[in-house]
């Protein structure tokens, strides 16, 4: 078993636990915390009378004059405005919070057969909610990205059972406004079990350990089954490294361990694209993770994008502390190239990732 510094491990991811439960999962339409529009238009301002009985004069009925009628002019409807999506902005757009009425996206609550693989190997089913963009085509072929939860939060943190959830809204109006290709999410239940929350170090690598194998054996394979994607699933065994430029892996605090730990360390040749936001300690060092990532001599990375809040501040220097120095240990990183770090107002929890999400996926899959 790996080993880690033990106590700052464990210090650290009860702080996680109390902010994912004070800062995730709720039901609140975005956008409302930062002051920007709720989800939903404006009402049209009706015109005001052009005249009214006073203003007419009256005429001797001999005098009037017939005057043909014109034939009213239909009104062409105006296209749809709004503000150009931006890379690294640092605010989502008021109308990208907005429910776009007939273009909203789908979403399914899937159940995936895996193992106890931390345990006893024994077979159980796991929840996972799968966002298909608006139009969603079973004869095309579609990007993924899977959505991590943070440490305390489930598959419904990321909020795609609720159509007025960030990701939902971004999603829906990033696609409307045609600003990305459309793809799909998935949002798993990223421990062992239910339940389950590492508490020392060494239960930590379990839980990396078990999902990893998860993710690669079952989650990956389920997904490519039953949806359109790049990935040209067999039951038999298959490529899944041919398809690995059309898959990313993103997720908050304890995802955004994951994904450093399992997207880039472990799963290079799954996974192309990679969004850690506001992550805390993982189980390498920076030295380690570029080691893992070297070993993969023939898979580059296309994309690393990061975020952290300015009220973080233990995750922003831990971002810089794992990312910014991978450029010393590896030639497969280079900051402004495929590495971006952002710091955006915010602190340690769903609004600082959901602008994070926004921009990301701006940059997914180009």
């Amino acid at each position: 078993m790996r080993k880690i510094q033990r106590k700052l491990l464990i210090g650290l991811l009860c702080g996680v636990v109390l902010c994912g439960l004070a800062a995730c999962g709720t039901k609140t339409p975005a956008g409302e915390e930062r002051g920007m529009l709720s989800p939903g238009g404006t009402a049209a301002t009706m015109p005001e009378d052009q005249g009214t009985e006073e203003n007419v004069t009256e005429q001797p009925e001999a005098t009037l004059t017939p005057v043909a009628t014109a034939t009213p002019v239909p009104t062409a409807t105006p296209e749809p405005t709004h503000v150009p999506a931006k890379k690294a902005g640092i605010r989502i757009p008021a109308e990208y919070l907005q429910l776009k009425k007939g273009y909203e996206g789908t979403v399914e609550l899937i159940s995936y057969k895996t193992r106890d693989y931390y345990g006893d190997g024994q077979e159980e089913t796991k929840p996972a909610y799968v966002y298909l963009p608006h139009g969603y085509d079973e004869t095309k072929q579609y990007n993924v990205l899977y959505l991590l939860h943070s440490a305390g939060g489930d598959e419904t943190e990321w909020g795609l059972n609720n159509p007025f959830s960030t990701v939902r809204l971004t999603m829906d109006n990033l696609i409307y406004y045609g600003d990305i290709e459309p793809f799909i999410i998935v949002t798993p239940y990223d421990l062992p079990r239910r339940g389950f929350f590492p508490d020392t170090s060494e239960t930590v690598d379990i839980a990396y350990e078990g999902f990893l194998t998860e993710l690669r054996n079952d989650l990956i394979p389920y997904i490519e089954a039953n949806y359109a994607t790049y990935g040209d699933y067999d039951e038999d065994g298959y490529d899944m490294a041919a398809a690995r430029d059309h898959r990313a892996i993103a997720g908050g605090s304890f995802g955004a361990m994951q994904t450093i730990d399992i997207g880039m360390c472990e799963c290079l040749d799954l996974f192309g694209w990679f969004g850690p936001f506001s992550p805390g300690v993982t189980v390498y060092e920076p030295e380690e993770i570029a080691e893992r990532i070297n070993s993969f001599e023939d898979y580059d990375i296309h994309c690393i994008y990061n975020v952290c809040g300015n009220d973080e501040i233990p995750y922003a220097k831990t971002s810089v502390y794992l990312l910014q120095d991978l450029e010393e240990w590896t030639d497969k990183v280079k900051l402004g190239e495929n590495l971006f770090m952002y710091m955006v107002d915010g602190g340690h929890g769903k609004d600082t990732w959901g602008l994070g999400f926004y921009n990301f996926a701006q940059v997914l899959f180009k």
